[in-house]
């Protein structure tokens, strides 16, 4: 593992400091007890001499402006943009990461931290001077950057600017306790069964689970992403697992199934077909589920934003953008309901 010299040393926010110089890492469910010089599983969080660091704090591997919409967030500010950061690093090891090159760097490179040094006041500065209503914590798992995305939210709450996760869910609940009062959306994802989180991704999937009903109960704005992946994923019992969760901790929470394309370790199955994305997003909304969204398949219809009561076509998609908007103050613009959501700037 190469050394850290030249990193911006942050000491890093909930861990315990144990004997012999060992930590105890609560950032993220995988509770990581770290010796004296080694790393976490996120290879971002080290141990020097009994105090634990994040090696990454404001050090930005990407920055972007992207549309709400990309995150997936179909029920938060539509058509609004997103001044979006990420550092290196996950606390997975998703075989099917479209963001590998960046997620997956410090493991892969010998311990390397990658990135550009800035500062938060620098990041909500920037979504201020190009007109972003919130800043997205995204392209890989925010939690592992948790101390920096923490500065910066905080900053831009007091700003008012808006703060948005986009997550695997894997959080512990002192870290989702913490950031929950700066936190006003969520995207996280809901891989599959236990079985295909332990094989696939590293992981387990009842903190995911926890973490979704503990957001929804600290009151941000969550919706689900399910990537389809063929003969992993997709088999109704999975699927309909997946929905009947959702339901039970909000019948409301929008639920994106979205087509999976072969990368990184995974290009031995194809793209998922068009047709199991419909039969999903009719399966969610037979479940009872309000609002089921396919992803990456744009103008297929599935990513219109209907309303539940009359089925008027209020937001019409096209991928990411938005084509036309009907509604009227969070409202169908036909019947009146009121549609759940962030609409209000």
């Amino acid at each position: 593992m190469s050394a850290s010299f030249g990193l911006i040393m942050k000491e890093a926010m909930l861990y315990e400091k144990l004997e012999d110089k060992k930590v105890k890492c609560s950032l993220c469910a995988h509770r990581c007890l770290i010796n004296e010089g080694k790393r976490g599983i996120c290879f971002v969080r080290e141990n020097q001499g009994g105090t634990l660091y994040s090696l990454v704090y404001g050090k930005v591997i990407s920055m972007h402006i992207d549309p709400i919409e990309k995150k997936p967030l179909f029920h938060f500010l539509p058509a609004s943009s997103s001044f979006s950061i990420a550092t290196v690093g996950c606390n997975f090891k998703c075989k099917h990461c479209q963001n590998f090159e960046i997620s997956q760097y410090p493991k892969e490179h010998g311990g390397d931290i990658m990135g550009t040094s800035i500062t938060p006041e620098a990041i909500v500065v920037a979504a201020e001077g190009n007109g972003c209503e919130s800043i997205s914590y995204t392209y890989t798992e925010p939690t592992i950057f948790f101390e920096f995305a923490y500065d910066c939210a905080r900053l831009a709450h007091e700003r008012g600017i808006k703060n948005v996760f986009v997550s695997n869910g894997y959080t512990t609940p002192e870290a989702t306790r913490l950031i929950a009062p700066y936190l006003d959306g969520n995207n996280i994802d809901l891989k599959g069964s236990d079985k295909f989180y332990k094989e696939i991704c590293g992981a387990k999937v009842e903190p995911v689970k926890e973490t979704i009903k503990l957001m929804k109960e600290l009151g941000v704005w969550v919706e689900v992403t399910t990537l389809i992946i063929p003969d992993h994923n997709d088999s109704e019992e999975d699927l309909k697992a997946i929905a009947e969760f959702i339901k039970s901790v909000d019948p409301a929470m929008p639920w994106h199934v979205t087509q999976f394309y072969p990368t990184y370790k995974l290009t031995d199955k194809p793209r998922t077909p068009v047709k199991t994305l419909r039969w999903a997003r009719e399966l969610g909304l037979q479940i009872g589920l309000k609002y089921v969204y396919e992803g990456n398949v744009p103008g297929e219809g599935g990513e219109n934003t209907y309303c539940p009561t009359c089925k008027e076509i209020l937001i019409q998609r096209f991928g990411f953008s938005i084509i036309e908007n009907r509604m009227k103050d969070g409202r169908c613009s036909r019947c009146g309901t009121s549609l759940e959501g962030v609409w209000v700037r």
